[in-house]
């Protein structure tokens, strides 16, 4: 893939004091420390080593990266390090795909809660899911659900939702057969949006009388209870928006789909246009509008105040596995699941592992293609950007 012609890192390097000065006031310890390492990714700032090819003896100088998980430049490697972790949970069946997303007038609450308000958002999803699906009327099984948080739209403005991968078909209450999902339907959307609406709602209900969420900023007139039970009324009128798509393949097509929603962050650089040292061009999708194709331009502090609202809290975990999929007991219940697979089937259920690559933790030769070594390791203080250490 050939370089963005524009990077986050060198909008921040252009005008990320100018904007940290505007906004220090409001950034949190996690939002600094991202700031700071997006801006020094891969630059002399972060030391580096020497590489070197065997074969033809062309030496390079490459920077380290700064490996915080919301640098656009980070995630590949994590992200193939995910899949081929998960590649061999993968069930050989169909999978679906739902997502649940929040009312935009709730994002106020995110702001100044967002471990809460996102601990809550999987929670209220997952139980949604679980409870439906174990109902006798639905699917009357014990389902499992990769849960994936997203918190932007394509515009970088605050849009927090939850994308689950859900295998069609789960546990019969004694866990001793597979109940298997149709492939057109799977649970029906009206009952998981109104749900997980109660869910939700008595949830931050639970958080405010327990003087847990803090109302601040845009959100400073819900610290009067009766502004924040008028708000809550008005949630519980409105329909809440639950998608769940058909069932895509195999694991091969599961994994493409976990490829594309897993360590992301709210903007690639690929998305980048343009930016002239004032302004930022990227392209965008306007959902809103059957997903019309356009382009943004945003002033640089207005783009990197929106791309800083989606750094998580620390440690905050943004990939969670809930039913017969959850920590706790994955490896047993997925053994018993591909037993039951193959007494159901007649056949193996071996599980279809479609060979995710391994990271290549090396890079190539750009002049006879050997794969490079490592000579030397240099810190920021050794590392001089003018140095060359080609040595043809």
């Amino acid at each position: 893939m050939t370089r963005p012609a524009v990077e986050v890192a060198d909008i921040l390097r252009a005008q990320g004091d100018r904007f940290l000065d505007r906004y220090r006031s409001s950034f949190d310890f996690q939002q600094h420390k991202a700031f700071r390492a997006i801006q020094r990714c891969r630059t002399a700032a972060l030391g580096g080593h020497v590489d070197a090819c065997p074969q033809c003896g062309y030496q390079e100088i490459s920077y380290n990266s700064c490996r915080n998980r919301s640098c656009p430049k980070c995630q590949t490697q994590a992200r193939e390090r995910w899949l081929a972790a998960r590649e061999r949970e993968l069930m050989p069946i169909p999978y679906f795909h739902v997502v649940f997303t929040v009312p935009h007038e709730l994002n106020v609450l995110a702001l100044d809660n967002p471990r809460l308000f996102y601990d809550l958002l999987f929670a209220a999803s997952a139980q949604t899911l679980l409870e439906v699906a174990a109902d006798p009327r639905h699917l009357g099984a014990e389902i499992g659900v990769i849960s994936i948080l997203h918190t932007w739209g394509q515009n970088l403005l605050l849009h927090p939702h939850i994308h689950c991968a859900i295998p069609a078909g789960g546990l019969s209450p004694g866990h001793d057969r597979w109940i298997r999902a149709s492939d057109s339907f799977f649970l029906p959307v009206k009952v998981l949006s109104r749900v997980f609406r109660g869910k939700f709602l008595a949830g931050l209900k639970r958080l405010y009388r327990a003087k847990k969420l803090h109302c601040a900023g845009p959100a400073a007139a819900l610290a009067d209870s009766r502004q924040f039970a008028q708000l809550l009324r008005r949630q519980h009128r409105q329909d809440w928006a639950v998608y769940c798509k058909p069932a895509f393949g195999g694991p091969m097509q599961v994994l493409r789909y976990l490829g594309r929603y897993t360590h992301r962050v709210a903007i690639s650089n690929h998305r980048l246009l343009a930016f002239d040292g004032e302004r930022v061009t990227f392209r965008w999708k306007d959902y809103a509008h059957g997903g019309k194709q356009g382009q943004m331009t945003l002033l640089a502090a207005e783009f990197l105040r929106r791309f800083f609202l989606h750094v998580l809290p620390k440690a905050f975990v943004r990939v969670r596995h809930f039913g017969f999929l959850a920590n706790r007991f994955r490896a047993a219940r997925l053994s018993l699941c591909r037993q039951l697979l193959t007494d159901l089937s007649g056949t193996p259920a071996a599980p279809d592992t479609p060979s995710v690559a391994c990271v290549d933790s090396f890079w190539h030769c750009p002049k006879c293609g050997t794969a490079m070594i490592v000579l030397q390791r240099l810190t920021a203080v050794a590392v001089s950007p003018c140095t060359s250490f080609d040595s043809s």
